[in-house]
């Protein structure tokens, strides 16, 4: 059973097992450094669909589909699936995994989503609420772009602090160790953070304002496991960017929790800053799931990775409160896997 372990965290005692995970990206992610880790890559933004949300849909399908294939399962295997992205009611979601007939259960956590769903289906399975539960996250540049910013043919200049959200989705099927006794990865704890709101307003800069809610989160899990950062051999954060990664290494190291020798972010691995234009890096649910649900997943199984801290980060802004002039709030939930 679950137990708390200090104020913010949750162990999970049976480790419950990664049976299976999948990847599924765009063109302008293939292209990046990882382009040969990923299950599934396309060459058209719509993916043969009427529209770009209904592609963002389609990745989801098709990200759940090969993680069950992976894991020589079918859907009617799965207890429960937890799912989100940026959409508005999470449309992507929802229609992308109408047809698959699991136990559906919604989440909202912006860029954290993929360690929100992977929280909530670990503590599902080591519950016993559920024997197999799936976590899978999308999102879409041009769907997010219309959808926050500006349409796409208005061609507006973007700011160096900018993030280009990742047309990308990732899904991870977990089960008890029992029935996978040969899984390499399992998740060992978890920790859901707090709101943490530092004013900023600017939604070309999602890096400052998401970067103190990866700071307070990961402090929280430091301070209740009595663990430093090197204890870790990685210190994953998705999607804080160039300035998000940055700020938050600043802050640690402020704190006397220098993460710098053990932090990547998967805003920072997704693209090739250097001959890609995105500016500040990638952003969206599906950057860090793509980054996670991969070359991250891939290195544990083979042994090269054994303890990794995966941080999503997510500002939770919306259209309406945007045009209602306020802040973006942030929030930033912590996923300890371990092989």
């Amino acid at each position: 059973m679950p137990k708390r372990i200090g104020k913010y965290t949750v162990e999970l005692e049976t480790l419950p097992a990664v049976a299976g995970f999948a990847a599924v990206v765009g063109k302008k992610e293939s292209e990046g450094p990882f382009g040969s880790c990923y299950d599934q890559c396309h060459t058209d933004t719509t993916l043969g669909q009427s529209s770009w949300e209904k592609a963002e849909s389609l990745l989801q399908n098709e990200a759940v589909h090969l993680a069950l294939k992976k894991a020589n399962l079918k859907s009617a295997d799965i207890n429960c699936i937890f799912a989100g992205d940026l959409l508005n009611q999470c449309i992507s979601s929802t229609f992308g995994l109408r047809s698959l007939d699991i136990p559906f259960l919604g989440q909202f956590g912006a860029c954290s989503t993929m360690a929100q769903t992977l929280a909530m289906a670990s503590l599902f399975v080591e519950s016993g609420a559920a024997a197999r539960a799936a976590a899978v996250t999308s999102s879409h540049f041009c769907s997010a772009e219309r959808q926050y910013r500006l349409p796409l043919e208005y061609g507006g200049q973007r700011t160096p602090t900018a993030q280009w959200t990742a047309t990308a989705a990732g899904a991870i099927i977990l089960g008890t160790r029992d029935q996978y006794k040969t899984a390499g990865v399992g998740v060992q704890a978890v920790t859901f953070g707090r709101i943490v709101d530092f004013g900023i307003k600017d939604a070309n800069n999602m890096g400052a304002a998401m970067a103190p809610a990866a700071a307070n989160t990961l402090t929280d899990y430091l301070n209740d496991t009595g663990t430093k950062p090197t204890d870790y051999d990685l210190i994953l954060t998705g999607d804080l960017g160039l300035v998000g990664s940055r700020l938050l290494e600043e802050v640690m190291q402020r704190n006397d929790k220098d993460i710098r020798p053990v932090h990547r972010d998967c805003g920072l691995m997704i693209y090739d800053r250097k001959k890609q234009d995105v500016h500040a890096g990638g952003s969206g649910c599906g950057c860090s799931a793509a980054i996670l649900c991969s070359t991250i997943l891939q290195q544990m199984g083979a042994g090269k990775l054994r303890k990794v801290l995966f941080v999503g980060t997510g500002a939770l802004m919306s259209p309406t409160s945007s045009q209602q002039g306020e802040s973006i709030p942030s929030v930033a939930h912590l996923v300890y896997l371990r092989s």
